[in-house]
């Protein structure tokens, strides 16, 4: 089976999943989650509800049952049983409730019958990594249960996940990174489903057209991509095709034909012992010195000195 444009960017930019925990939170409770990194956040709800205020947005918003909540970019933000509730910080939180990172988290009162019970972990990015998919998402998905209750397929996986997370059994950790990858893939689908075109990037990607012609210029960045080979693969004329890549994906086709080589080559520099002049042939480039300057141009560095810091663990 062909890969996929969206599967090859995840592929490229290191994607993996974590689950932190599931919660049980009694009134009255309010969690202050901290900025953190390259990476997008996820909330489930599966019983009760909350309010969630992300900065830098002006208004909370509400989370019923089989809500699903998505916050890229590693923005700081407070989850509640009430919009205007104080929040404690989350490793004050963790300290207090004894959570050693086994079951449950449990904090707030006392009754039960309210708790709000979330799916809480995000999803990572290679540090460094660059691409339309990751800048094109929008500071905050919210996927009401509409879509996702409806949605078989979040509801099933995310339990799933919750019980391999619960069940500790060998081979886990590599079923849950796996798992929470679907769970970003399909919010990503529904997230389109519902903004269209004005999803931009994502929709870009997931277009049939250009996804196609995504997906060929992933597999072989070394041909040499013109604006006309390119609409070919999209089965679109050239003029349109321009247009609707640049309006949807945010640059040039040209552009971001020489963004996916240094991507490319970023991770073969981090990943292979291959010569700096192999890996330049590889993503298109005839010359040692071409390659080179292309790359400092996208990172600021040389790739040999990319690969004597060690830069992404080699």
């Amino acid at each position: 089976m062909t890969e996929d444009a969206l599967s090859q960017i995840l592929d490229v930019l290191q994607m993996r999943g974590t689950v932190y925990f599931h919660t049980h939170f009694t009134a009255p409770w309010g969690v202050r989650v901290p900025a953190y990194g390259n990476v997008a956040r996820f909330h489930m709800v599966m019983r009760g509800g909350c309010w969630a205020r992300i900065d830098p947005l002006p208004d909370p918003i509400h989370l019923s049952t089989g809500d699903l909540l998505v916050i890229p970019h590693g923005v700081s933000h407070i989850l509640s049983d009430a919009p205007e509730r104080s929040a404690d910080q989350l490793d004050f939180v963790l300290n207090k409730s004894g959570y050693d990172g086994q079951g449950a988290l449990i904090y707030g009162g006392q009754d039960d019958v309210s708790a709000c019970k979330l799916f809480c972990g995000h999803f990572e990015f290679e540090e460094g990594a660059v691409h339309p998919l990751l800048s094109g998402l929008p500071t905050v998905i919210h996927l009401p249960n509409t879509q996702t209750m409806n949605a078989e397929w979040l509801e099933s996986v995310i339990r799933f996940v919750s019980a391999e997370v619960l069940g500790g059994k060998a081979g886990a950790d590599a079923i849950v990174h796996r798992l929470t990858e679907i769970i970003f893939i399909q919010t990503v689908r529904a997230f389109v489903d519902l903004a269209g075109d004005a999803a931009g990037s994502l929709a870009g990607v997931l277009d049939p057209q250009l996804s196609r012609c995504l997906a060929a210029v992933h597999a072989a960045p070394q041909h040499d991509w013109t604006v006309q080979t390119m609409a070919a693969e999209a089965g679109m004329s050239r003029t349109v095709f321009a247009e609707r890549f640049t309006s949807l994906i945010g640059m040039t086709p040209h552009r971001y034909v020489t963004e996916w080589r240094m991507q490319r080559a970023r991770r073969s520099l981090s990943d292979t012992d291959d010569s700096i002049i192999e890996i330049a042939e590889t993503v298109g480039y005839g010359s040692e010195a071409a390659f080179t300057r292309a790359f400092k141009r996208q990172f600021d560095i040389t790739p040999g000195a990319f690969r004597r810091q060690g830069v992404g663990g080699r």
